[in-house]
């Protein structure tokens, strides 16, 4: 199913290609050519969009990959700011500093290599924003852990929320007990609506991108 119209993807994609930097590119091309995800330009510029009108000045990313997410954190927290990044694997760790360091942004980073929850309980809160991208079975965890690590007024936001669009069931002739990861998505998905201290919605770009706001 496809959230949203390609042809208004290419669109929304287009009005970002201002935004176009040799190290951008490259890693776009790099995620192209090995099938590695990533959140794409037009929710990277959301990120950053998000995180500027928050004030954002610490995040923390629970799963970075390679750093392209890091990438629209760093632009928008600043030289002061900080961005901790997480990831199990140190190649992609390695690959990130380098990137974000011929692009300008690595002063604000700080990636640490281990699960994203256990260096989540390490770091000293409160964050100004929390960001989910673990791997989708551990969605509910992460918005436990992630709920009580952010400010008032600060923001969690998670990827891939409509997990193309098999949050809302297939069809009669489908089975219908969804998979780990679908049912993990819909718990996550409903405990955050249900948290009275956050105000939330999705985004419907690309995947689903939740964005749930701090309020007491």
């Amino acid at each position: 199913m496809d959230i949203v119209d390609p042809r208004v993807e290419d669109y929304l994609a287009s009005r970002h290609a201002v935004l176009d930097t040799p190290v951008l590119l490259e890693m776009e091309a790099e995620a192209a050519a090995r099938g590695f995800p990533i959140v794409g330009r037009t929710v990277g510029v959301a990120l950053e969009v998000l995180a500027r009108a928050a004030g954002a000045r610490r995040v923390v990313e629970l799963g970075s990959g390679y750093g392209y997410s890091a990438y629209w954190f760093a632009r928008a927290v600043g030289p002061d700011g900080e961005v901790h990044c997480t990831d199990t694997d140190p190649d992609n760790a390695a690959r990130a500093l380098d990137y974000l360091r011929r692009a300008g942004l690595a002063r604000q980073i700080r990636f640490h290599v281990g699960d994203a929850l256990e260096v989540l309980q390490r770091l000293d809160p409160p964050f100004d924003l929390v960001y989910n991208d673990i791997d989708k079975a551990g969605y509910p965890a992460a918005w436990r852990a992630a709920r009580e690590a952010v400010r008032v007024g600060g923001l969690y936001v998670c990827d891939n929320v409509l997990w193309s669009g098999r949050v809302v069931g297939g069809d009669a002739d489908e089975v219908a007990v969804p998979d780990e990861a679908t049912a993990a998505i819909v718990e996550h998905n409903r405990m955050v609506a249900e948290d009275e201290r956050y105000l939330s919605t999705i985004v419907p770009i690309r995947d689903g991108v939740m964005v749930a706001v701090r309020l007491g």
